[in-house]
């Protein structure tokens, strides 16, 4: 009931609002003050489930096997140009130079050489004189080796995939035979957005992007966005509320005038002339009416904070006067006619009021009990109803401030959704929260496909969606679980110290998985098929029976597939034999109880097909099937989508074990990606101009090693989890199954990394080197292993497009890590799986910084943490050694220099690519707190006259005596 609070944890299942009149002034806070509030189902007054009878999808079409000659199209002259467009692949391999692919291959084959010789050498010739130092060294490099070889085999073949966006509308959306009118036969695209914290993802970027995926250029009626705010905060429900009332005039204005990015802040923010181009007369009005408008949104959005206090204060005053006027006569009732009642509460709750006078179901300010982080109902709000099914564009006139005549307002359908969470579940973190978007989707819209992003990161390019479909409407697209989208980061410095922007993993290793089976899923910017996700095997996949070759524990005998693969049904319609396939029982077990979500399963796999052009597509849907109207949106689906987000429904399902978003991994965006490529699906890498997404990235260096540190820690738990590929079956091609071995494994080059870098002060203290002398061999080989790498970094940059800096910027970065976070990541693992106890490294000490003009004054921030000691202590390790070397060396009666410029190249090499963390530490103005240096300096000395120590008592007989 309105303007009423149930005594049962209400939740928010519904909320029209309406796009009124554009011509009115910007939206307020009244536009979304009517609430409908139900009491949520729980295990003890959960409905009856819905049985809802499995029925034939109605295809729109009358297509038979036995009529197939009747999908010829007939032909005339005028026709020919759209047919050949319609028949043309929407993909197409873009082919990188053969000369360049040729000699990047030479050189991987002479390095391989150039290192086995190399390795042979060392093992043959050993210095007798320093054995330690020859082992160490040794067992190094075999191991940087392995770990190069493994990293570089699956760049053997790199591919650049294309889309033709104009052959994907003259397919789907141009007139037809199949299609009079042209209408879209696009399928649909939910899109899922996740945020957890209002503090730490401030809601107007999150309303950002919301607002620039409400408004790509894609069919309103097959797109809709739902926003996952795991922290179920008040403060991000009513933003986004501001921003779905602030798309009704943003959206429009992005149709009409073609503006890109469109994201607001992004689009009022470029430098670059936003006038050229334009030819509309009206446009310069519009934008700045538009830019007003948004202007007056931030300031509505940046005062929701102070204004959700301000209400609430007012109305916790009022409850708490009413408490205290009961408790009142409560006493006088008492004293006078001596009656007994409970005594009433004198002090009332610091609830968290919404705009209607009805208390929040989600996580009030002041936690208490069924009002905190971990312990709330669940909420689903509409705050955009699914638009209609006809286009709106007869609004518009002279006395409105904004002429939208001829131009679509309708607006995509827009959820803000906020799943259950209990303090007796283990609620699984994003994981979770994406696999409750999965489920409360596919009852509301039931997109076949569905693209997910961070709240941070916006759509940078309106027809990336398009871009993406290319890839599954395409021939044997019913076989591409994912589309990979590269992450394009901003407010990066022009010199990337710390290597934010991973060029080298996305247009380099990502890439070169695409000529494989298809590019790693890496948490964001990615486009899924919703069977795929639930857990179904791609179609006309072979049954695997007996293993051809190799070992039965590395390539287990697959496993048949299941009646419940309705991924796999090649058929224009369902029919009866069909209908015999699809086992619901088996799915039921799977996805759970939900008759609704159960049935929405095969109507979502029928959507996802690509067209049937002819008898060599068999497995396709009949053209023209998805032009008809959404169905409308009705209470039932509104409360079973309630029912499906609840923390208690995926009790005794797969969600979470094979179905959706795979749990119990901090990167759980690799292993998903993993479990799929693993049943044989095929993914692919589309990079797009400009870029599809952009978003923000840490750019100081203590939370660059923190994000560096939960990806590491994510990768030695699938080293030791059964995700590991070296189990994986037979599906998984050889070198895509290298890939994964090399996401698991490049953490633990740490040790030899952190080896490595002591062997230079140890050999500089000692006075001895790796080797007995610097031998002709010994160079000839470390020349060419070192030039080959140069080569190959140059043809890298080459055919990916990056450039040399940001590979160099890499590399450096690469050490920083394996001495650093990588380490910790390991010792996380190690005590993980042995003794069970999990560890997490916080920050302890912060300081900020001061120039708030500065774009990049996050930059300077220091943070102090405890993974800078060792590359702190490397470096003045390094330093000191090649110091004191150089002493003993120049004072010296019979000094040896070949054995301090072996040792001086070595310590210079790791310094210099320290360089980027020793900057970071230097802040802007050199604010490194003193402890930095204490601590580091303290444990080198420490080592230093351990080893001093340990060296003159076995040789002196315990002298101090260097000499």
């Amino acid at each position: 009931m309105l303007g009423e609070t149930s005594s049962k944890n209400p939740r928010i299942s519904h909320v029209s609002i309406s796009t009124g009149d554009i011509c009115s002034e910007f939206g307020s806070s009244s536009d979304f003050a009517n609430y409908t509030v139900h009491v949520p189902p729980t295990p003890d007054n959960n409905p009856a489930p819905l049985h809802i009878a499995l029925q034939d999808i109605d295809t729109g079409s009358s297509y038979k096997d036995d009529d197939l000659d009747q999908t010829e199209l007939r032909i005339s002259e005028e026709e020919d140009a759209l047919l050949y467009k319609v028949s043309q692949p929407l993909t197409r391999v873009v082919k990188i130079s053969p000369i360049i692919i040729a000699l990047y291959r030479i050189l991987i084959f002479v390095r391989i050489v150039a290192l086995c010789l190399f390795l042979f050498w060392r093992v043959k010739h050993k210095n007798e004189k320093a054995v330690w130092l020859w082992l160490l060294s040794v067992i190094c490099e075999f191991w940087f080796a392995f770990s190069w070889l493994i990293d570089q085999i699956p760049r053997l073949y790199p591919v650049n995939h294309a889309t033709d966006t104009e052959a994907l509308k003259a397919r789907f959306e141009s007139p037809n035979p199949n299609n009079p009118t042209g209408k879209s036969d696009l399928p649909g695209i939910d899109v899922f957005v996740s945020t957890a914290d209002a503090e730490k993802e401030p809601p107007l970027v999150t309303a950002n992007t919301i607002l620039s995926i409400l408004s790509v250029d894609y069919p309103v009626e097959k797109l809709s966005c739902y926003l996952s705010d795991d922290g179920g905060s008040l403060l991000t429900f009513e933003a986004m509320a501001e921003a779905a009332s602030f798309a009704k005039i943003w959206v429009p204005f992005c149709r009409k005038h073609k503006v890109e990015p469109r994201n607001p802040e992004s689009y009022f923010g470029l430098k670059k002339d936003p006038y050229k181009g334009k030819v509309r007369h009206d446009f310069v009005r519009e934008r700045r009416y538009v830019k007003r408008g948004y202007e007056e949104f931030k300031v509505r959005v940046n005062a929701l904070s102070h204004s959700i206090r301000r209400r609430s204060d007012a109305f916790n005053s009022k409850e708490e006067i009413k408490a205290l006027e009961k408790w009142k006569n409560w006493k006088v009732k008492v004293e006078e006619d001596q009656v007994k009642e409970p005594r009433p509460a004198i002090v009332a709750p610091k609830a968290t009021w919404m705009s209607d006078g009805t208390h929040w179901p989600g996580t009030w300010t002041v936690p208490c009990q069924n009002h905190s982080r971990g312990d709330h109902a669940s909420i689903i709000q509409v705050l955009l109803d699914p638009p209609q099914d006809e286009p709106d564009n007869e609004r518009g006139g002279e006395e409105c401030a904004l002429d939208f005549e001829g131009v679509d307002t309708r607006l995509p359908m827009f959820v803000y959704v906020s799943r259950e969470k209990r303090p007796s579940y283990d609620h699984n973190k994003k994981a979770g929260a994406m696999n409750a978007l999965v489920r409360a989707s596919a009852i509301m819209s039931n997109g076949p496909f569905i693209l997910n992003l961070d709240c941070d990161h916006y759509v940078y390019n309106s027809i990336a969606f398009r871009d993406g479909i290319c890839f599954m409407m395409d021939q044997d697209g019913d076989r591409v679980c994912y589309v990979q989208f590269p992450q394009r980061f901003e407010g990066i410095d022009p010199s990337d110290r710390y290597a934010n922007k991973n060029t080298v993993f996305f247009d380099i290793n990502l890439r070169a998985l695409d000529g494989i089976q298809g590019p790693m899923y890496v948490g964001t910017g990615c486009l899924f098929r919703r069977t795929a996700l639930y857990g179904f095997d791609p179609p006309d996949l072979p049954m695997e029976t007996e293993p051809s070759g190799g070992c039965c524990c590395c390539f287990p005998q697959e496993k048949k597939r299941s009646p419940a693969t309705v991924a796999s049904q090649p058929a224009y319609y369902v029919d009866v034999e069909e209908e015999d396939q699809f086992d619901v029982n088996l799915i039921r077990k799977h996805i759970g109880s939900s008759s609704m979500l159960v049935t929405s399963v095969k109507v979502a796999e029928f959507q996802g097909k690509p067209l049937a052009m002819g008898h060599s597509s068999i497995r396709g849907r009949p053209p023209g099937s998805l032009t008809c109207g959404r169905e409308p949106l009705d209470a039932a689906a509104v409360s079973e989508a309630v029912n499906v987000i609840s923390c208690w429904y995926e009790d005794k399902t797969e969600w979470g074990i094979s179905v959706g978003w795979v749990y119990g991994s901090v990167t759980e965006d690799v292993v998903t990606g993993f479990r799929m490529h693993e049943k044989g699906w095929r993914s692919f890498y589309c990079v797009t101009e400009p870029d599809a997404f952009r978003g923000s990235a840490p750019i100081n260096l203590t939370d660059r090693l923190h994000q560096v540190l939960r990806w590491a820690t994510g990768s030695v738990e699938i080293f030791f989890s059964r995700n590991n590929a070296i189990v994986a079956g037979r599906k998984l091609k050889f070198l895509q199954r290298i890939s994964y071995v090399n996401v698991g494994i490049y953490p633990f080059t740490s040790i030899f990394i952190l080896t490595y870098c002591f062997l230079p002060p140890l050999s500089l203290f000692s006075g001895q080197f790796v080797v007995d002398s610097l031998a002709p061999a010994f160079l000839i080989y470390l020349l060419t292993i070192s030039l080959s790498l140069c080569g190959l970094a140059v043809l890298e940059v080459k055919w990916s497009g990056i450039s040399l800096e940001e590979w160099w910027r890499n590399e450096q970065f690469w050490l920083i890590g394996g001495t650093s976070a990588h380490l910790v990541a390991v010792l996380q693992g190690f005590l993980k799986v042995i003794a069970g106890i999990e560890i997490s490294f916080t920050l302890t000490s912060k300081s900020s910084g001061d120039d708030e003009d500065d774009e990049f004054a996050d930059l300077y921030l220091f943070k102090w943490t405890s993974l800078m000691i060792l590359p702190l202590t490397i470096i003045i390790l390094n330093i000191v050694a090649i110091l004191f070397a150089f002493c003993r060396t120049v004072f010296s009666d019979i000094p040896q220099w070949s054995n301090l410029v072996g040792g001086t190249f070595f310590a210079v090499w790791v310094l210099v690519h320290m360089y980027p963390f020793a900057k970071g530490l230097m802040g802007r103005r050199g604010r490194t707190p003193t402890i930095v240096y204490v601590w580091s300096g303290l444990i080198a000395i420490c080592i230093s006259l351990l080893y001093v120590t340990i060296k003159n008592s076995e040789l002196n007989g315990g002298s101090f005596q260097l000499t």
